[in-house]
């Protein structure tokens, strides 16, 4: 069962990641590739105020999300707003997550540094395991999110816009629906987002320059297997995700981690080209 929790933990910080990514490109069909780098600097932010200042954790998390939120912001003016072709955006993004990895490596050095949780490290037993806090904190917050954004997408005016903007951008538009707004509030809502998860996610993984590279592979691995658009298909693919790197590298070793993972998601895809949670249209011509 530890093993079991140490992978449940582990998928839902990748599942997390592909949150951030299902944020934007659900209301602008686009991706953010620089959304686990942002991420990092989360980590980075949290080990600065919890470490270096001696901040209450309440006050790093609201540093931790305004910050990483200017960071997005200022990403989507100068990375994504003046590009005109939406495939440009892929390779505009890529350069940014490459800028945000040199920048962390100038300024936080290449060491992994560790992030002190607030509810300790000490490991508790649980269903017949042992697990930290904080990857009990990681699997429920993954859930909640899944939870309250697909309550918020139906239930709030907000939501509706976006769900509206993902399926017919142009009928939204003559719907009166600010497209370009909406679009950089929940870039900015995903920046704060990857912001304030850095402080649980830095204090699993360490903060760390490569920390970004190695999240945003596995969440664009979850993204595709629970279908691009789906929340609930980030839950089950990093479900899948974090078991079978777990697994893999307990008994089949640490470098057969990332074929077991790659060899789930061409099998899925193989049968699911579009995802598990995400149903192709078939169009007449």
């Amino acid at each position: 069962m530890t093993l079991i929790w140490g992978g449940l933990s582990l998928g839902a910080i990748y599942a997390i990641v592909a949150i951030g990514y299902n944020i934007v490109f659900i209301s602008s069909k686009t991706f953010n590739f620089a959304h686990a780098q942002l991420t990092m600097v989360g980590a980075f932010v949290a080990y600065t105020g919890l470490v270096k200042w001696h901040l209450p954790t309440a006050l790093v998390l609201v540093i931790a999300a305004a910050a990483v939120a200017l960071v997005a912001a200022i990403e989507e003016r100068i990375a994504i707003r003046p590009v005109g072709d939406m495939h440009n955006i892929l390779v505009t993004t890529l350069g940014a997550s490459i800028l945000l990895d040199g920048i962390a490596q100038l300024t936080w050095g290449s060491q992994p540094l560790s992030v002190p949780f607030f509810a300790g490290d000490k490991a508790i037993s649980l269903f017949g395991g042992r697990v930290y806090p904080v990857e009990i904190f990681l699997i429920a917050i993954a859930v909640l999110l899944v939870v309250g954004l697909g309550f918020y997408s139906r239930r709030s005016l907000t939501g509706l816009a976006l769900l509206g903007m993902a399926e017919d951008r142009e009928a939204a538009l003559l719907r009166g629906v600010n497209v370009r707004r909406l679009a950089f509030m929940a870039f900015v809502a995903a920046g704060a987002l990857a912001g304030f998860v850095g402080l649980f996610v830095g204090s699993k993984t360490f903060a760390v320059s490569t920390l970004g590279a190695a999240l945003a592979l596995k969440g664009f691995v979850v993204l595709a297997i629970g279908g691009f658009g789906s929340m609930p298909g980030t839950l089950v693919g990093g479900t899948l995700v974090g078991l079978a790197e777990a697994f893999a590298s307990r008994y089949l070793g640490g470098e057969y981690a990332n074929l077991a993972v790659f060899l789930i998601l061409v099998t899925i895809l193989m049968l699911r080209p579009a995802g598990l949670f995400v149903r192709t249209k078939e169009r007449v011509v």
